[in-house]
Parts: C-alpha cells; structure tokens; sequence
C-alpha cells in the first residue's frame, strides 16, 4: 500500500481508501470489506440494536429507534418501568428509609453506572465520568429537594391513621428522622473521602478500590438491616419479587441501549460540530449525561412528594448521589486513573453545604424549610454558572 492510502472511520466501522495507482477499484471494495470481516480486527463493528435485528423489523424502525429523541423516549419509559416495580416492592419486604437508601438509587442511579461502564471502553473518560457524577449529586441536593420543597414540603414520615395514639407516630417519624440524618453522614464521609483522595488532583486505582469499599460496605449495612426488621416482624419476601427483578432486568435494558447509544451519538459529532462545538457536543458529555440522568429522579420525587412520603423523598435523592459518589467515580477508576477538573472545589464546597442545609433542617423542623428550598435553587444556579460560564 502506497503512503497515498488511509483510514477513517465512518460510524463505528473503518472505511479504508487505498490510492488509485496501488489497487484498482475492485480490489479496493475487496481489501475493504475483507477488513471489516477479518475477525483480528482491534475496532470491532457494534450492532447498537440486536433486538431489533432479531425480530427482522424493518430499517425504516431501525432508524427511527436510532433517533436521540426515540432513544431518550426509551431512557424515560424504562425508568418509569423501573421505578413503577421499585414502588412495588416496598410492600414485599423492603419499606421506609431502606427502600429509598438501598432500593431506589439504583433505579434512579443506574444509568450513572451504565454511563460510566461505556466509558471504560476507552480511555481518557475519566474527567466526564466525575463531571457526570458531581453533575448528578449536586442537581439531586440542590435543584430536586428545593424543589420538592417549595412545592410540597410535606412532614418526613407518612401519616398514621389507625388509632393507636399520638405516641406511635411520634416515634415513627423521630425513626424516620434518624434514618435519614445517618444517611446524610454517609453523604459526608463519602464526599469527604474524594475530596480527600483528590488532593492530588487525580483518582487512580488504588483510591478507587477505597470508594468501591466504601460502598459495598455501605449496602451490606442495610442488606442486614432489611434481614433483622423481616425477623423481628416475621415477615419473608414474597414470590412476586422474581417477576418485578424480571421486569426491571428488561428496563435496565433499555436503559442501557438508550445511554449507550447517546453518548455514540454525541461522540460521533452528531450533535455539534465534528463533536467539539454547540450545546449537543462531546465537550459537554458529562454535564448532558448527567442531566439527562436526574430525569428519572425528579419523577421519583416528584411522585413521592406528592404523595407525603418526604422520607423516600430524601433519601432516595441522597442515595442516588451514594450511586455516583463514591461507586461510579471508584468503579472507574479501577479501569483508568481520572483526572480532576477545574470545577471539582466548588462542586464539594456545594455538596457538603447543601448536606449540611439537609442535616440541620431535618434535625430541627423534620423537613427543609420552603425558605431554604429557594436558597437550595440558588445555590444550583450558582453551581451552573461557574461549571459551564466560569470554566469557559
């Protein structure tokens, strides 16, 4: 092959053209399709949709479902799925603050974790992975329960109506309450470990398999807990629990097609200009993931704070951020180091203040005050305005 011939990608397949004065046209068509074929290839080919291929639907379907808006319609109605399942499970075993720290962040928060698993396929992702998971804590903290707050600032326990007395739901909600303010400690012992581990300015593998510990550790605690409160109410988880694991199996699924193919999307330069210019770029890939990835927590709040159950409100969000911090930024770094971005100070600065807000509201009033949920928007604004305007 002459100095003359070269390569370029075209999707996620490699085009080779070779000079005219080298081969001729259809040895040029053979050398390149035998290069697709050749199963030593290093980039392999992807089929972003297999089950479209095995129900042999029509390509026009194919190319439809290609679309970023089908895709993100497919993110949407599969956290729905998710969610709606999750819901049901509180009545089979998992209840309260449990299902919100243990069960619910991994509906809301399992596209972070799809999320930064595409981006080990290559390296170099570190800085939208954390960019992606600050993104998601920081909107959770801020932008969710401010807004839970000012439109609903419902009580922290759901309501008692049978007539055993004020004194049982007395220690409902202060059970509740305590719930809660541990999960916010977590909140800070998780934050405050990759502050500290950032110190140097980079995430590698050995500060990851700190945070992946952390977590696990983390989870096992309320595996036990779930465990002791089935025993001391003699109760055992249902059946039924199989299909609900069988249908979020198929939503986890669809969300990770959907996630998968977004970020290629975007990568690809699709949404701007050979991938580094406008809204819809590879330069912004982690603030759009991690935007587009609160959607499903802003309808779990939502439904919950509509009906009362701020518990779940709360904890669900702060566990969502567990998900992210520290399992996706620990989990990452496991398969490459990550370097920290200009932005990291003032996001954990964010973090701890909001958790701090949390705490102090919950300790004394059960709830963040309407008051404090505009500072909470505020605050918000402020963490955009110095991510994407001051960093620019």
């Amino acid at each position: 092959m002459s100095n003359n011939s070269f390569c370029h990608f075209v999707g996620r397949k490699i085009r080779c053209i070779f000079h005219r004065d080298t081969l001729s046209q259809k040895q040029a068509v053979y050398s390149s399709h035998r290069f697709l074929q050749d199963k030593t290839r290093i980039i392999p080919t992807f089929d972003p949709f297999p089950l479209v291929n095995v129900l042999n639907l029509s390509q026009p379907v194919a190319n439809y479902l290609a679309n970023p808006l089908a895709l993100i319609t497919i993110f949407i109605a599969a956290s729905i799925l998710m969610i709606w399942r999750l819901h049901a499970m509180e009545s089979k075993g998992f209840e309260g603050t449990v299902l919100g720290t243990l069960i619910m962040p991994y509906c809301s928060g399992f596209a972070n974790l799809i999320f930064a698993f595409v981006m080990t396929r290559s390296g170099g992702n570190g800085r939208l992975v954390i960019e992606n998971c600050l993104v998601n804590n920081v909107t959770n903290l801020t932008l969710i329960l401010g807004l839970a707050a000012v439109l609903c600032a419902p009580a922290i326990a759901p309501k008692v109506f049978s007539g055993r007395g004020a004194k049982k739901q007395t220690d409902v909600r202060r059970l509740f309450r305590l719930d809660l303010l541990f999960t916010l400690i977590a909140l800070f012992l998780f934050t405050g470990t990759l502050w500290a581990l950032a110190k140097d300015r980079e995430i590698d593998f050995y500060d990851g398999l700190v945070l992946v510990g952390l977590f696990l550790f983390w989870q096992i605690l309320h595996v036990f807990e779930i465990l002791k409160n089935n025993v001391r109410n003699n109760r055992t988880f249902h059946w039924s629990i199989a299909i609900d694991l069988l249908l979020i199996a198929v939503s986890a699924y669809g969300i990770y097609l959907s996630v998968d193919h977004l970020v290629t999307w975007i990568g690809n330069g699709t949404g701007g200009t050979d991938g580094g210019s406008g809204v819809f770029s590879a330069t912004n890939l982690g603030w759009l993931s991690g935007a587009l990835m609160v959607l499903p927590n802003a309808l779990l709040a939502l439904y919950y704070a509509r009906a009362g159950r701020q518990d779940i409100v709360v904890s669900s969000q702060i566990g969502d951020g567990h998900i992210c911090i520290p399992m996706c930024v620990g989990l990452y770094a496991l398969f490459d180091p990550i370097r920290i971005p200009e932005f990291f100070q003032t996001s954990i600065i964010i973090l701890l203040g909001a958790g701090a807000v949390h705490f102090v509201s919950i300790a004394l009033f059960g709830r963040l005050p309407r008051l404090l949920g505009f500072g909470m928007l505020a605050a918000y604004a402020f963490f955009l305005y110095t991510g994407l305007v001051g960093s620019a």
